[in-house]
């Protein structure tokens, strides 16, 4: 079944990592999904909203990150268990016990310099397409918080994950993002790409003329395939990024931020089951 969904638009500042938490936290609590979320930024948002500072130090200390899974499989050629790398019982929401953790680590930089460097793209390639493959069979949805911009490592997410979903605030610059990824992903096609899920209008203010009407033209354009709602900028789902232990999802997204989190995370799943039994996509090095 198709459940991987790479997350990232070439635009940074986009809310892309709080988009992550709140899918993820809203998929395990309102939808009982088993949900694995890949954190590929080396700045580790999503690790440290979902894990306590002094425990994403401890485990980056121990070397138990996406960085040192990535090491050992493309650099060292070893053959390490992925489970060992990944972490459950995170997030700071009473009813999201399901969501587990490949945290990552700032050291992801310099693994790509050294895998560009040693010319080791297709090893790294064939060890995503591993990890994704067996992950698959394990957790309900897998989401992968991809960093901005075009990296050797993000591009083997887009092209070996099943879906990608780019949030966008409703701004020039952000859609200028999407339109550079969208050019991105119509070179090599034969190389393979994940398939659109969808555009989320993100960090959007209902009382900006000009915010209104660059979500009125995103919905105009039907490849972006936007979600039908749009998430508010509200300092709550701002303050969401936080991690404070014991509370309850409904006072970490109260009110107008619950509903719309909740809105989009019910469409993604719609998406996803109406996706989720096509054909997995094959890609390039699989047999046809």
């Amino acid at each position: 079944m198709r459940k991987t969904v790479a997350v990232m638009n070439t635009k940074g500042g986009v809310g892309k990592s709080t988009l992550v938490l709140a899918l993820a936290e809203t998929l395990a609590a309102f939808h009982a999904k088993n949900v694995l979320v890949i954190d590929s930024d080396a700045q580790a948002s999503v690790s440290s909203m979902l894990v306590p500072v002094q425990g994403l130090h401890k485990l980056q200390t121990e070397s138990t990150t996406l960085v040192d899974y990535l090491v050992a499989t493309v650099l060292r050629g070893a053959g390490p268990s992925w489970t060992d790398y990944v972490v459950r019982d995170v997030s700071d929401v009473e009813e999201a016990r399901s969501i587990f953790l490949i945290p990552s680590d700032m050291q992801l930089t310099l693994f790509e310099r050294e895998v560009s460097k040693e010319s080791q793209h297709s090893r790294l390639r064939q060890a995503i397409r591993s990890l994704l493959g067996e992950v698959r069979s394990v957790f309900d949805v897998i989401l992968i918080d991809c960093p901005p911009g075009l990296s050797v490592l993000t591009e083997s997410w887009l092209r070996e994950a099943d879906f990608h979903l780019s949030p966008t605030k409703p701004d020039y610059v952000s859609l200028c993002g999407l339109e550079v990824f969208r050019r991105f992903k119509a070179l090599n096609p034969e190389m393979g790409f994940a398939e659109n899920l969808g555009v989320i209008v993100n960090m959007m203010d209902r009382h900006s003329d000009s915010d209104v009407d660059y979500e009125a033209w995103l919905k105009q354009q039907s490849e972006n395939r936007c979600f039908a709602t749009a998430l508010p900028y509200l300092r709550m789902l701002q303050d969401a990024a936080r991690f404070q232990p014991g509370r309850s999802y409904m006072a970490k997204y109260p009110g107008e931020a619950g509903r719309a989190v909740r809105s989009v995370t019910d469409e993604l799943v719609a998406r996803l089951m109406l996706e989720a039994d096509k054909p997995t996509r094959q890609t390039a090095g699989e047999d046809v």
